[in-house]
């Protein structure tokens, strides 16, 4: 059934749960609707991973209607995570799903942006795939934006019209993120992480601009494959020069493996109609079990900070939640037990307020995202450093050797100071 996206969200009633589509499949005309239909509602839970475009459901003018509940901190809800009127949930990628599925988060509506029905009546959820399965399979009712720019890809992300409680059509461009050349900085902390990488490995990258460089240093690799929750336009090129064949993978061999994409129009069109890429659920793709068995995996991840012990905050600035949880650790522990896996974590050394990133200790709130035990290396322009089964004291050494010089002598200090490092006697 064909309405306007006022029409269809006019099928919405307050008490609801609704779920928006992750990223760039975000719906926008659905979400203006929704949000134009507000004095109407109340008592409205929006449950969503992070999306691309505005979300103005979460502005303060609306903080007694919709309560926003998001499984990860995208730049257009910080603010209001950070000012109370939305909430994060933490919770592995690969454990999401199975929150809809349990019924322990009910869904009345999900809004979602899929490419027309072909001719077998299915439509595809194009670029974003990852929990949108789980949810259409126990939603009441499904409200799709029907958009001819939406790639069809192949996998796990087909709806039939007929599961589609209504549908609006729209004609407007897939969000897309640009990502800047990089920089020396960049270039130097790529370098190092890209002598980590084997022939044969699988890669799980993010986007931004370090993975984009480590990719663009990987041209006379061989063999390598992806098994990715999600990635950017700079597999393309080395898809096409035959370094990206997938052949060595035990999993889903030959095929392309990701859960949701977010790039440019080039990347949407290289995926659409291609069986070479596989959409699969995120909690396939992200399933430690699954990970390990493909040879070599090679994680790389970011932080916010990293402490002296190994511990890795990636989702909150002190108190300040800034991120999420996300894929990292269903990634860099799947690494870990993968047959010569390497699970990274790659940052620059420094903030842009030029504070060391790597810490005595974590500022107070923050959160361990990936714990001291699972961290194998880290990385910044400064070199490796190589933690797996090293003691606290050689852990600090090695970390403070790829520390920033300026901060050096203090992070020192405070070692062999035992400042750090001390036990805490407990009468």
């Amino acid at each position: 059934m064909y309405l306007t996206a006022a029409q269809a969200v006019d099928l919405i009633k307050p008490g609801s749960n609704l779920f928006i589509q992750t990223a760039a499949a975000a719906p926008g005309q659905l979400i203006r609707a929704l949000t134009e239909k507000g004095k109407e509602l109340k008592n409205i839970s929006i449950y969503q991973m992070h999306t691309e475009g505005p979300a103005p459901y979460a502005a303060k003018e609306w903080k007694d209607v919709f309560k926003v509940k998001c499984f990860f901190i995208g730049a257009n809800l910080r603010k209001a995570v950070q000012e109370g009127r939305a909430d994060y949930i933490p919770v592995f990628l690969s454990e999401i799903p199975a929150l809809f599925r349990s019924g322990a988060i009910k869904i009345d509506f999900a809004l979602i942006q899929v490419s027309p029905p072909d001719e077998h009546g299915f439509c595809s959820l194009g670029v974003s795939v990852d929990i949108t399965p789980a949810v259409l399979e126990t939603a009441r009712y499904i409200i799709a934006q029907v958009n001819p720019r939406m790639p069809r890809t192949h996998g796990g992300g087909f709806i039939h019209v007929s599961k589609i409680t209504a549908m609006v059509e729209v004609n407007d461009e897939i969000h897309e993120i640009l990502i800047e050349q990089p920089d020396e900085l960049t270039c130097k902390i790529a370098s190092h992480v890209a002598t980590l990488i084997e022939d044969g490995a699988t890669l799980q990258m993010g986007i931004g601009k370090i993975p984009n460089a480590v990719l663009s240093m990987l041209t006379n690799h061989k063999k390598l494959g992806i098994h990715s929750e999600m990635f950017s336009d700079g597999i393309i090129d080395l898809i096409q020069a035959g370094v990206i064949t997938g052949e060595l993978k035990k999993k889903r061999q030959y095929k392309i493996v990701s859960s949701f994409m977010l790039g440019t129009r080039r990347l949407y069109d290289f995926v659409d109609d291609n069986p070479l890429v596989e959409m699969l659920d995120i909690g396939y793709v992200n399933d430690t079990h699954i990970i390990r068995q493909n040879p070599k995996v090679t994680a790389i991840n970011s932080a916010l900070e990293v402490d002296i012990t190994g511990q890795v905050c990636a989702d909150s600035i002190g108190v300040k939640m800034y991120s999420g949880v996300g894929g990292q650790m269903d990634f860099m522990r799947g690494a870990s037990l993968s047959e010569g896996g390497k699970p990274i974590i790659a940052m620059p050394s420094i903030t842009m307020a030029g504070e060391s990133k790597i810490v005595a200790m974590l500022k107070p709130g923050a959160g361990v995202v990936t714990t001291r035990a699972h961290v194998h290396y880290v990385v910044t322009e400064y070199g490796i450093a190589y933690l797996h089964g090293k003691g606290l004291a050689e852990r600090a050494k090695a970390l403070i050797d790829i520390a920033h010089p300026l901060h050096r002598d203090g992070l020192s200090g405070k070692v062999a100071g035992g400042r750090s490092l001390q036990p805490v006697e407990i009468d």
